[in-house]
């Protein structure tokens, strides 16, 4: 049984990878900074199969080398690491971007990224196995009109990826990049800092990804045979052309 480091697990592609993963009978380290949110899960997934959760802040270096280091050594050999957790906060042009926004998304989406990715790799190295999973963007493969800092930080996962996959290739693991385009999760809520109003008309007349169907992509990935890594997937709902071309249809 293949043991998996999920971050971001409390909402969005992150709960329904979780959920999606235990069915598959995978052991899952869940992590995140919600308590309840996590614990929940675990309730719900624990007659599943093997879940531990651990409570912490990607953006917090020493936080989550604790975490990782608090690890029992029955659950130490993470043999799949999915960076999940990120965010986007704001949309706003570069002249009247909010600084706090974006340190949050440097933090969260690269440096948190980054953070963790060092803690775990010593023992897949160790191991000369494993595979990562960074789950990026659209937005990190073509920019989009006030997207400017989050298309930065997507970009920057995109680079990581392809370098992991360079610097990692001789010890046998595997790093793949799942880059998602327009999915209805908590994403437009944070974005626009709780405003559900304007959460939900980002997504008018048109029907998007759901995070199901990111978990059903992760899940493909990972049940390819050792001999094959899917290096790059971009997933698009029908309707999305392009990072900012999508048609739209009045009457939904």
């Amino acid at each position: 049984m293949k043991t998996i480091f999920l971050t971001g697990a409390t909402s969005g592609f992150g709960w329904s990878t979780a959920i999606l993963l235990a069915k598959e009978k995978y052991r899952l380290i869940l992590c995140g900074r919600r308590y309840e949110r996590l614990k929940e899960l675990e309730s719900i997934l624990s007659a599943e199969t093997e879940v531990k959760t651990l409570i912490f802040d990607v953006r917090d270096q020493l936080a989550v080398s604790n975490a990782i280091n608090s690890l029992s050594d029955e659950w130490k050999n993470i043999d799949i690491l999915i960076n999940n957790a990120g965010n986007a906060h704001g949309l706003a042009p570069i002249n009247k971007g909010d600084i706090e926004d974006w340190d949050s998304m440097i933090d969260i989406n690269v440096k948190g990224l980054l953070y963790v990715t060092r803690a775990i790799l010593p023992v897949m190295v160790g191991r000369k196995c494993g595979h990562i999973i960074n789950i990026s963007s659209i937005a990190g493969k073509e920019v989009y009109l006030n997207g400017n800092v989050y298309c930065a930080s997507k970009f920057a996962v995109d680079a990581l990826t392809k370098s992991m996959r360079l610097d990692l290739n001789e010890h046998n693991i595997k790093v793949t990049s799942i880059n998602p385009g327009l999915a209805e999760t908590e994403f437009s809520l944070v974005r626009f800092k709780g405003n559900a109003e304007k959460a939900k008309a980002f997504y008018q007349g048109m029907e998007p990804l759901t995070a199901n169907d990111i978990a059903e992509t992760i899940l493909f990935v990972l049940s390819r045979p050792n001999r094959v890594n899917i290096a790059d997937i971009t997933i698009l709902p029908t309707a999305q052309a392009s990072a900012s071309i999508v048609k739209r249809d009045n009457t939904l």
